[in-house]
């Protein structure tokens, strides 16, 4: 099943399963449980939105043993984790704004994990009983202010405005522990690996992160990228693929 959010031409918001061409409503929100009603919308007759609106994202770096390996790190021993603001959400064909002056302005293909509902101190046999779904997310990252001559900026490289771009849909089935992701530049691919790579699979991560803090419905979890990461420019178009989910396509501009 895809859970779609859009936007009607009445500027209404609402939340629907994505069959084909066409949208069934949904009586309330996901998160509230699955009440579909007998109303159906073309798909071009709505704009697609961000699937969901997490109160916050939480990424994890360096969790593929290819990415490890191409950025020359060691493969470490817990998950490395950094948030990133719900303000830095955009949806499928929104713009990526590329700040003025940076030099590096890179794409990071990534599964993303929906939670379903309140999560703390979930054990790792239990963690996809928490889960929505996953979706295809950008972990968009200015890689000078990454460095450690710009002190370690991550809040800035990774939770600036535009820099989580999620969608287009959450798809509520699928294997977690092989996914298939990819991330296409102009139409060239630069990236393609599976979650049967990460070092901690996603319900090690769902556990570990919920041992402290509280995951909400609508939380996104980022579960890091393969190798091939590479920089974006004004004017790119870059995709991310997640086999079975569909494809997040935005646009890159100068800010």
């Amino acid at each position: 099943m895809k859970i779609v959010r859009y936007r009607l031409p009445n500027n209404k918001v609402e939340y629907g399963i994505w069959e084909g061409g066409t949208i069934r409503a949904l009586a309330a929100s996901p998160f509230r449980g699955i009440r579909e009603t007998e109303r159906h919308i073309q798909l071009g007759d709505v704009h697609l939105l961000a699937p969901c609106v997490p109160s916050k994202i939480l990424a994890i770096g360096a969790s593929y043993r290819s990415h490890c390996l191409e950025m020359g790190q060691p493969i470490l021993e817990e998950p490395m984790v950094f948030f990133k603001p719900s303000t830095s959400v955009v949806g499928p064909e929104d713009n990526l704004v590329r700040p003025a002056g940076v030099k590096r302005f890179d794409y990071e293909a990534e599964v993303g994990v929906v939670i379903k509902r309140r999560a703390f101190k979930v054990p790792r046999n239990r963690a996809l009983d928490y889960v929505l779904g996953y979706t295809c997310c950008n972990d968009v990252s200015v890689r000078d202010w990454q460095s450690v001559g710009a002190n370690w900026q991550w809040a800035r490289a990774k939770g600036s405005d535009t820099f989580s771009p999620i969608g287009p849909c959450i798809e509520t089935e699928g294997d977690p522990f092989n996914m298939w992701v990819e991330s296409r530049l102009n139409g060239d691919r630069k990236q393609r690996g599976s979650t049967s790579d990460l070092i901690w699979d996603i319900p090690a991560m769902i556990s570990y992160l919920s041992e402290t803090i509280t995951l909400l419905p609508g939380d996104v979890i980022e579960t890091g990228t393969p190798s091939g990461v590479g920089p974006m420019q004004a004017g790119d178009v870059v995709e991310i693929t997640v086999a079975g989910i569909g494809t997040l396509r935005n646009y890159v501009v100068q800010g």
